[in-house]
């Protein structure tokens, strides 16, 4: 199993960016699909996650509003929309994916079985 995440990088505050996860190895459409990041000297936290149905969603209350996860199971894709970005929202960020056939999202990282290697979000002030 693979989860290779993508599309960080250096964007002003007020700014936007999409993030991407590409899996393999694993049947997408019977995983959650979550996004945690990780912030210098901070915990991973909770991000937003996706259930099986496009419409189970949950977002950290940091992130409400502002951030949009999507998922698209031709490309076996989930995504990570940002906007109105701050700078406290610099951080490492992952994509996880807990499963199979799990119908409950989880905001904490041990029910998480894969997990991909970060892509960093630089914003700046």
């Amino acid at each position: 199993v693979q989860l290779q995440a993508s599309g960080g990088g250096l964007v002003q505050a007020g700014g936007s960016l999409r993030l991407s996860c590409a899996t393999s190895g694993l049947t997408f459409s019977r995983y959650i699909m979550a996004w945690f990041r990780q912030a210098p000297g901070k915990e991973r936290e909770f991000v937003a996650a996706i259930g099986l149905s496009a419409s189970n969603i949950k977002y950290a209350d940091a992130v409400k509003g502002r951030f949009t996860i999507s998922r698209e199971s031709a490309k076996n894709t989930v995504y990570l929309q940002m906007s109105s970005l701050k700078p406290e929202d610099t951080a490492d960020y992952y994509c996880a994916a807990d499963g199979p056939l799990r119908f409950v999202i989880s905001t904490t990282e041990s029910p998480y079985d894969y997990w991909g290697q970060g892509t960093l979000v630089t914003v700046s002030s």
